[in-house]
């Protein structure tokens, strides 16, 4: 797992006891998410004009511990699972040593606004 992408926690992404607010966790994961395909040498933009686009059907959080306001979070991620049309990213959002939160999320491979396999040189570059 490598990671992609951190940040300073910002007083507004923070509840009144200075604890991250829930939704940011998926932001987050969002955020790692074009690193994450740029560091596999996935192009989007040369993807996306030739008709494909990813959606994300599922996501789900995990919770060990709270981060708060003033800490640095790093967001880790890897390719869990590479289905047909379908894949899964875990991402670990951690401060320091100390893991916050896990996200999974599952995105699904779209042309013409159907699901559609994956095309084989991305699957190469997921693959490594």
């Amino acid at each position: 797992m490598s990671q992609v992408w951190s940040a300073p926690v910002r007083f507004v992404e923070c509840d009144m006891q200075g604890i991250v607010f829930n939704a940011h966790y998926l932001v987050w994961a969002d955020e790692a998410l074009t690193p994450w395909w740029v560091e596999r040498g996935v192009d989007w933009r040369r993807f996306g004009a030739e008709g494909y686009q990813y959606v994300v059907v599922s996501s789900t959080l995990d919770w060990s511990s709270s981060a708060r306001h003033g800490e640095t979070v790093a967001v880790d991620a890897e390719l869990e699972k590479l289905g047909r049309t379908s894949l899964t990213v875990r991402f670990e959002i951690r401060v320091g040593e100390r893991l916050c939160c896990t996200v999974r999320t599952t995105y699904v491979c779209l042309t013409g606004g159907a699901p559609s396999p994956w095309p084989d040189d991305l699957r190469a570059a997921l693959a490594g």
